[in-house]
């Protein structure tokens, strides 16, 4: 099943009709557990419940449980995507559970959507939000966060605390499974998002590390070029990527519009697949990324499913 998504919006709502809370710079997870099981899936419905194996305890819930929410790892007590980004692609058991003693994660679950076979998704927020709360999700790598009335407190404190953004939802909203709803409204700090990776270039002077890749968003059925991204892609990020990358090698280029002759040269093309999150400081008049920074591959995210900024 695919998560609600929220809508990107212009103010925060200051009515008693919302309410808010921090926006969690992760991996959205939809999780079954609960009486002797455990299943996570990724917001592309890909089965991960191997990649988080100190998730696998919510098997031991007296409750049988569908929740959503998002895991995420922290760097210097923050949740970073780039602290996570090591640990979403692993599909392998063994580095899993090795992964998970040197950077473990935590399950935020803020949304409950099924309760010992009962469906919720049909009732309002707050009454699914309070069967959540009731539920004494707490534990080391599982935790239900606040949620705030005052949603204009919590953009100043997020901003402060160096945290993502936040979400405001209204208290009567239904759960409408793939849905982008004006129910929910985000509001990020940072200029980031995701992109699909167009094609890649070498590092200089090198046959075989990685120094960039070209990335663009869906339009008119290839990508529009956004630009290239450099900063961030070293060592062994790099040839992490690269091996993403290996399989999607292609003779044409997949943007619909014209790579600057200084971009192109040099290029191995890719077929459209591959998403990653970028960091920017917004947009040139060109419309390229400024200053744009790799944070990692979301293997949560389809190309379909990247939306194209204005």
């Amino acid at each position: 099943m695919r998560p609600m998504l929220a809508t990107r919006g212009s103010r925060v709502p200051a009515d008693d009709a919302w309410m808010h809370e921090v926006k969690w710079d992760g991996m959205r997870v939809v999780v079954e557990a609960g009486r002797g099981k455990v299943r996570l899936w990724s917001r592309n419905e890909n089965d991960v419940t191997v990649t988080f194996p100190e998730l696998h305890a919510l098997a031991d819930l007296d409750h049988e449980v569908l929740l959503d929410g998002e895991v995420v790892a922290f760097l210097d007590g923050v949740p970073k995507f780039g602290a996570l980004a090591d640990r979403m692609h692993v599909s392998q058991a063994a580095r899993a559970r090795a992964l998970a003693e040197r950077n473990p994660v935590t399950l935020l679950a803020f949304d409950l959507l099924r309760l010992d076979g009962e469906d919720l998704m049909g009732l309002p927020l707050t009454e699914r939000r309070a069967r959540l709360e009731g539920l004494g999700l707490a534990d080391v790598h599982w935790q239900v966060p606040a949620a705030y009335d005052d949603g204009l407190m919590l953009m100043a404190a997020t901003e402060q605390q160096g945290l993502e953004g936040i979400v405001s939802k209204k208290r009567s909203s239904r759960y409408h499974p793939g849905r982008r709803s004006a129910d929910w409204l985000k509001f990020p700090h940072r200029a980031s998002g995701s992109y699909v990776v167009g094609g890649w270039r070498r590092e200089t002077d090198s046959r075989t590390r990685i120094g960039a890749v070209l990335v663009g968003e869906p339009a008119g059925g290839g990508l529009r070029y956004r630009g290239r991204v450099g900063s961030g892609i070293a060592g062994k990020a790099g040839q992490r990527l690269l091996d993403v990358l290996a399989p999607y090698e292609t003779d044409v280029s997949p943007f619909v519009d014209e790579v600057p002759k200084v971009d192109a040269l040099g290029t191995t093309w890719l077929v459209p697949e591959v998403v990653v999150e970028v960091a920017a400081l917004g947009f040139t008049p060109a419309g390229r990324l400024r200053q744009p920074a790799f944070l990692g591959v979301r293997t949560d995210l389809t190309p379909e499913e990247v939306v194209p900024h204005a």
